[in-house]
């Protein structure tokens, strides 16, 4: 036992920037996002989508709950608005994700690690919905802040599947 409730406020956790796509007409979209709780078990976070982000087919390891709290974005095809709850299995993957036209704002809790996956073919059929739009994958600052139990030398990893 830990001795209680931990309590975070979002207002009080840096949000950062993960994802960026930019775009050929000079415009880019990212995701920005808030550590919330990272625990051994679980891991849970908040993001701001700008309008038009998207982001690939994914998985994150351990089962995952997505909330819209505010926006819509359309994941894998289904079109998700505020109040939507999105579950996934452990070693299944969802999307790709589009933030709506106002972006979206989510909350993410991932049981395990948190660690990221996909596909090679979700890369590549991610890359070819980016190019399509007239856009590309962009690099965003490092992190400026780790959450807790990855700062003490466990990264977050991100790994492309075999299949």
């Amino acid at each position: 036992m830990m001795g209680g409730p931990i309590i975070v406020h979002v207002d009080d956790v840096h949000e950062q920037e993960v994802v960026r796509v930019e775009y050929d007409d000079g415009r880019h979209t990212s995701i920005h996002e808030r550590f919330l709780l990272d625990t051994p078990r679980m891991f849970s976070f908040w993001n701001r989508w700008d309008p038009g982000m998207i982001s690939l087919k994914h998985g994150h390891q351990g089962d995952h709950i997505v909330f819209v709290l505010d926006g819509e974005v359309m994941v894998g095809g289904v079109q998700c608005r505020k109040g939507s709850h999105i579950f996934l299995m452990h070693g299944d993957r969802f999307g790709p994700w589009i933030a709506g036209p106002e972006g979206c704002e989510l909350l993410g809790i991932i049981a395990g690690d948190g660690s990221a996956f996909w596909s090679d073919q979700d890369m590549a059929d991610y890359q070819a919905m980016l190019t399509e739009a007239g856009a590309r994958m962009a690099a965003v600052p490092p992190l400026a802040e780790r959450p807790p139990f990855r700062a003490k030398g466990n990264p977050l990893p991100s790994r492309v599947l075999d299949n």
